[in-house]
């Protein structure tokens, strides 16, 4: 039987990743995938997220990654493969004195690549990530997602870049939609014409104060990521809020640009975790899901083809 809850709660969300830690993760693999020609690169990601997984707890439980080495080495040769083929027919066009066309044909093909490797990527992800033995999973749906990829595309260049706004709010509240925890829903609310206009303001504040406005800036653009976000299940709710100050934001920012500096790159792995750490304890949760209740319903799947393209193209998880 469910544990009914009636109060509203809070929930707690912690990062406790030790630079050191992590530094010893990163070299590692620098070195492993330098020696391999970048064929060690699959393993070296699996490692790195199966540590930063581990290291993430919600109410004192850790996530988990089960993504292997070996799933995404296979995905890797398959990304591989195609963009040789991309760059192999681009180059035969400008062989054949056609370099319009190879041009043409390259940025085209990349534009339909993207959906498809976010598609792919949500699906290897989440599949691969669990909480409490609770699998997560996406929804989404490939075709569904490509025509609409287009249509914001589309809008996006007739307005001139406009709808940007728009499509990356679009694209993010389909992707985050379509998310689960075993039966809980992931929902997200965000409004393209409110997020236009904050972009607006903030980037001619930023303009104006010659840069000094952009940690205010970052600070509103991460709170209306986070708050616009909540967690459904059977008519219960988990509503996120962001408590990040533009301080914040600036501490960190700047000592962890100088230990980057003053390292010469070696101490990246330390900004993560101080990044990872304050993004975590910024953020509260408070809502009446039994999270004792939740149902594994979420299916297994373990190509990774679409998580390594997002790494060619360096596109990042919306989530």
């Amino acid at each position: 039987m469910e544990t009914e809850i009636t109060d509203v709660q809070s929930y707690k969300l912690d990062f406790n990743g030790k630079g050191s830690t992590f530094f010893g993760i990163v070299v590692l693999n620098w070195l492993l995938t330098a020696i391999t020609l970048s064929f060690y690169y699959p393993w070296a990601k699996a490692k790195q997220l199966q540590y930063l997984y581990s290291s993430t707890s919600l109410n004192g439980d850790n996530f988990s990654f089960h993504g292997t080495g070996k799933e995404m080495f296979k995905g890797y040769i398959k990304a591989l493969g195609l963009f040789i083929f991309i760059y192999g027919l681009t180059l035969l066009a400008v062989y054949l004195e056609e370099p319009i066309i190879g041009g043409i044909f390259f940025y085209f093909a990349i534009i339909c690549i993207i959906p498809v490797a976010i598609h792919g990527s949500y699906r290897y992800r989440f599949s691969r990530t669990s909480w409490r033995g609770i699998r997560f999973g996406y929804r989404g749906d490939r075709t569904e997602l490509f025509v609409n990829y287009f249509k914001w595309i589309f809008l996006t260049i007739i307005t001139l870049g406009i709808y940007g706004s728009w499509m990356e709010i679009s694209l993010r509240k389909y992707l985050i939609s379509n998310i689960r925890i075993g039966d809980i829903e992931f929902k997200y609310k965000g409004k393209g014409g409110e997020y236009f206009v904050l972009n607006l303001v903030g980037g001619l504040l930023t303009l104006v104060t010659l840069g000094i406005y952009s940690f205010w800036y970052y600070k509103k653009v991460f709170a209306y990521y986070v708050d616009n976000m909540s967690l459904y299940k059977e008519g219960r709710e988990i509503k996120f809020k962001s408590i990040l100050t533009a301080g914040d934001i600036f501490k960190v920012g700047m000592i962890n640009f100088l230990i980057i500096i003053f390292t010469l790159g070696l101490g990246y792995a330390w900004a993560v975790t101080r990044s990872l750490n304050l993004i975590f304890s910024k953020i509260e949760l408070e809502g009446s899901i039994d999270l004792n209740s939740i149902q594994q319903t979420e299916a297994d799947y373990n190509d990774a083809t679409g998580e390594d393209i997002s790494d060619f193209l360096n596109i990042d998880l919306v989530f």
